[in-house]
């Protein structure tokens, strides 16, 4: 399948909205539910870029929508517009990161001592309560600030979510406490939480919680602030696209060369690309003729090679000689553009994947305020008293609230990062652990991924008579005067032999290869083409062997002397060794695997043949590569793709899961979820190995910190909660889930 990238078409009524307020996965699909819920509006809301894309009918215009986001309880803002270099005019939101590291701090500093002076009786002096609360008190109200504004915005739009049960449990704690300091018996001086796992009934007045109030707060606070921080990279793969690009220009006029900054090229502006340059911008080649290194763009292995008449594209590398080029699209509508357009759809059309936490919390948190309420009201029905019934409600509240369930994700992320880091295994965050669960195809990239994504010399043919050692060596001997990446993997593998014979009289027949004179001979290496028309006798055997390497997929180089072909060198991009075995393993984890490239079919089909690839899709452009990724999502399978480059960037985004090699370009990793450091397919393995062994421990560390929760509720509506009882109950669960999560550094890869 073969086809032309062509220019996104943007509907005259889409507009991108800047969403702020968001805290969870839940908050992006209530904006989306409201904005969809317009006529004639549909709307995508990403709550890792905290964008929202939407389309409108023209009766609506973009203050209505922005009020609709308003009353729905956030903000919303059209983006300013990009600078030159391509960066938002607005300051990138580190003021917010920096605000919510500091709270973590001042909250860890101040709720240590908290919680070690209620878990340690000995070191409860006299008073000792009257310090607790004076630390916990900022914990709860400043450090626990962002979820209590988060709880206010749910309770006005009647949806509960994780940020609902922690303000919830804190304030019901706190409150409680200090009640019990200023109105009970808790403010005695010398009084004590001494251990005792007896089950009795309490009024209550002699509890303060103010250990369980300050710690849930600081643990997930820390939660926050790490998923926080991850989410500021969320937009760095489109500013590595927009970064690819050349930074200025040699641009012709009146004659002359003059460097200008790349910005302000303009249409039909004749420019110089000098051998190692990239090329500005889109165009029209008018001068010379070169190999233009496009594996970025295209994923081609072959470098291209261009002459007068052909287009080039921006980014992309001269490899060879002097270019003169003519600019045909710039800014916004150049191919780089586009596949900066084509990340950024395909990360915010991808489905955000609703925390689990808040799944659980969106049925747990009414069920609970319901079993509050319905306790308050047993007990003051059956005349206990004010003082007992408010005891037994608060207490329904603070053992519901979540100190384990706030450890539960981010202790199994800690571990399995940590591990996967160790494995050469970067996992971005949590989100992308489910897609790991489901996905059923894995979309291979060939170049740099499958392959080493180098041309490397394979083999040397030699004809009837000939020694391969002095074919070899007078080729690579001629071919290291060149630049041409064909000609450096012949000089290399010759290199790797012996030492290179000196050149004379070295000339490059463009498009065609090069001649010379080494060792006193006078040398062809290039093209059949070359060799015939300078008037060698090729060999049918050598024709041949050239033939039989190109139906390989290899790309052939014939070398000849002496009025007479001597063979065949054959270059390709060679397939890693442990693709095979890694592919077989991705099959046993019930992948089924696709070869992907942009590279000719002939080639694609050879390395699929080598590696155990059965089905393979070739010669398409990037914006193909997402085409293919959203018809097999439209075919209901879960796609992981694995890629390197920067044609990859878009497909990665699009993907259900997108593993980028460590060794491929800032674009590709920036817009995966997975980073294999190792440049190996193996750690794809290993990588998907891992993280559905993260979530399954999410997953039972999410069970067993809701199980405590469950299981002691009866005791607290019945109103035999034993302040200590809970405490130790409480410090068992987190105990549990970070051991839960340790039996993760037992990972081991599958090789």
């Amino acid at each position: 399948m073969t086809t032309t990238a062509k220019p996104l078409r943007v509907a005259a009524n889409q507009i991108e909205l800047a969403i702020g307020g968001m805290t969870c996965a839940s908050c992006a699909a209530r904006i989306e539910k409201k904005l969809n819920r317009l006529d004639g509006v549909s709307a995508t809301v990403n709550y890792a870029t905290e964008k929202a894309t939407v389309s409108y009918g023209d009766g609506l215009t973009p203050a209505d929508l922005i009020a609709t986001v308003e009353k729905t309880g956030y903000t919303a803002a059209l983006p300013p517009p990009p600078t030159a270099d391509g960066t938002s005019e607005a300051a990138e939101p580190v003021d917010e990161l920096r605000g919510l590291r500091t709270r973590l701090w001042v909250s860890v500093a101040l709720a240590v001592p908290v919680i070690a002076l209620a878990m340690v009786p000995a070191w409860q002096f006299t008073y000792w309560q009257w310090l607790s609360l004076t630390l916990a008190a900022p914990v709860v109200v400043y450090g626990g600030l962002p979820f209590h504004r988060a709880a206010w915005t749910n309770l006005r739009h009647g949806a509960a979510t994780m940020d609902t049960l922690v303000s919830l449990g804190t304030i019901a704690a706190f409150g409680w406490s200090l009640w019990a300091l200023f109105f009970g018996t808790a403010g005695t001086p010398g009084m004590t939480h001494p251990f005792s796992f007896d089950i009795s009934r309490t009024d209550g007045a002699g509890n303060i919680y103010l250990e369980a109030a300050a710690g849930v707060t600081t643990f997930i606070l820390a939660g926050r602030y790490f998923e926080a921080r991850s989410k500021r990279t969320a937009g760095a793969a489109l500013r590595a696209l927009l970064e690819l690009g050349a930074k200025d220009v040699a641009v012709l006029r009146d004659g002359e060369e003059t460097r200008i900054p790349v910005d302000q090229l303009a249409v039909g502006d004749r420019f110089v690309v000098r051998p190692g340059e990239k090329i500005a911008t889109d165009g029209v080649v008018d001068e010379g003729s070169s190999a233009v290194d496009v594996s970025m763009l295209t994923g081609e292995s072959v470098p291209v090679e261009v002459g007068r008449g052909d287009t080039v594209v921006g980014a992309t590398v001269n490899a060879g000689g002097r270019l003169v080029v003519t600019a045909t699209r710039i800014g916004g509508d150049t191919q780089l553009a586009q596949m900066s357009k084509l990340v950024e759809q395909a990360q915010t059309g991808k489905a955000a994947v609703q925390r689990l936490a808040d799944r659980i919390s969106g049925v747990f948190v009414p069920i609970v305020i319901a079993l509050a309420a319905g306790t308050l009201g047993f007990w003051i029905g059956n005349d206990s008293g004010w003082t007992a019934a408010f005891t037994a409600a608060v207490a329904v509240l603070i053992i519901a609230c979540p100190c384990a369930l706030g450890l539960a994700t981010p202790t199994a992320l800690l571990v399995g990062t940590g591990r996967g880091a160790q494995l050469g295994i970067l996992i971005k965050g949590p989100e992308m652990l489910e897609s790991t669960k489901r996905v059923d195809t894995v979309v291979l990239d060939k170049t740099g991924t499958v392959t080493s994504g180098k041309m490397t010399l394979v083999d040397v043919l030699p004809a009837a008579g000939q020694d391969a050692d002095e074919l070899l060596r007078l080729a690579g001997a001629l071919e290291a005067a060149s630049e041409h990446p064909i000609a450096q993997a012949v000089a290399t593998g010759a290199s790797r032999a012996g030492v290179l014979l000196p050149v004379t009289g070295f000339v490059n027949v463009e498009g065609l290869g090069v001649t010379g004179t080494v060792d006193g001979r006078e040398v062809l290496v290039g093209r059949l083409r070359l060799l015939r028309e300078r008037g060698l006798d090729v060999p049918q055997e050598v024709e041949q062997a050239a033939t039989a390497a190109q139906a390989a997929g290899r790309t052939a180089v014939l070398a000849g002397w002496d009025g007479r072909a001597k063979g065949v060198l054959t270059v390709a991009d060679e397939v890693r060794p442990t693709s095979r075995a890694a592919i077989a393993q991705l099959r046993t984890l019930g992948l089924t695997p696709v070869l992907l490239t942009g590279d000719n079919t002939t080639v694609a089909k050879a390395v699929a043949a080598e590696v155990g690839i059965d089905q393979v899709i070739a010669e398409v452009l990037p914006a193909d590569k997402v085409d293919v990724v959203k018809r097999l999502q439209a075919e209901g399978k879960a796609v992981a793709m694995v890629g390197d480059g920067v044609n990859d960037a878009a497909a990665l985004a699009q993907a259900d899961l997108g593993l980028a090699m460590g060794t491929g370009t800032d674009v590709a990793i920036e817009a995966s979820d997975l980073t294999l450091v190792r440049g190996d397919l193996t750690a794809a393995v290993d990588a998907i190995r891992l993280s559905r062994r993260t979530l399954r421990i999410i997953k039972s560390n999410l069970f067993w910190a809701f199980a405590y929760n469950v299981a002691a509720l009866p005791l607290a509506a019945t109103g035999l909660l034993n302040p200590m009882i809970a405490g130790a109950a409480m410090a068992f669960s987190s105990v549990f889930v970070v051991a839960n999560s340790l039996r993760l550094r037992r990972f081991r890869t599958a090789t």
